[in-house]
């Protein structure tokens, strides 16, 4: 029962799935109740709070992420906006500026998760892998290959974000990180004779050029599912042969 000046009038508030609107079922005129405005709308009433939902997900930068990464796998990076995701997560449009800026510090954010989460993969890979160096190579490379192809419009925008001339140290520095793995296990090969000798900057080249290039044609179909393991197996075999020592005469 809702007490209004010179009116008393019943109604049946039934909550509503979108923010906090209510319907309610009343006859009589509109009235302002408790702060919640009642409009008569052929006898269906709604009654929305003038305050926006609170936000609930606890951890909004976070969510931001999550959510800026489903839209960039289902739309493309030119299909993000900070507004957007705003509206897809029930916040104010100016909410996400106090995490980014703008919708570069976003995308520079997402590289950098993304860098982070491949070389926490390669890490993992190396944990039980087998001695010697080439077992430990393989595993590194299988895990590389995994995450690019489980994660492909996340590395082609870790690409791009981390060669902008605007990148930030930590982006720069996560991007290294992940090569300089790689570049650990050919060191290592090198000491145990099974790497060929000289600078590792160039001998790496081919080695990341056949990742890349392999990671790249995988994930656009250019290799076909059915052929992508046996091709990785080739691929892995290249990579091998090009950092062996030269054979002797």
């Amino acid at each position: 029962m809702f007490h209004s000046p010179g009116a008393v009038w019943s109604a049946v508030v039934i909550p509503s799935s979108v923010g906090d609107a209510h319907i309610v079922v009343n006859v009589n005129n509109v009235v302002v109740v408790n702060n919640v405005v009642v409009a008569n709308m052929a006898a269906t009433l709604i009654a929305m709070q003038t305050r926006p939902r609170p936000y609930h997900h606890g951890d909004l930068r976070a969510a931001l992420l999550a959510r800026a990464e489903e839209t960039l796998r289902e739309r493309g990076p030119a299909a993000l906006s900070l507004r957007e995701l705003a509206r897809d997560l029930g916040v104010s449009h100016n909410a996400p500026s106090r995490h980014f800026k703008d919708k570069e510090a976003l995308l520079d954010a997402l590289a950098l998760g993304g860098y982070e989460r491949m070389t926490e993969t390669m890490l993992a890979s190396q944990e039980g892998a087998e001695e010697p160096y080439r077992r430990k190579l393989e595993a590194v490379v299988r895990a590389y290959v995994g995450f690019s192809l489980e994660n492909a419009a996340l590395l082609d925008l870790m690409c791009s974000v981390k060669k902008d001339a605007q990148a930030s140290a930590a982006l720069l520095e996560a991007g290294r990180r992940w090569s300089e793995l790689i570049e650990g296990l050919m060191l290592e090969g090198q000491r145990r004779g099974e790497v060929r000798e000289g600078p590792l900057e160039w001998i790496g080249v081919p080695v990341f050029a056949t990742l890349h290039g392999f990671a790249d044609l995988a994930a656009t179909g250019m290799i076909p599912p059915e052929a992508a393991e046996r091709g990785l197996d080739e691929a892995i075999a290249f990579i091998l042969r090009g950092c062996a020592p030269d054979a002797r005469a």
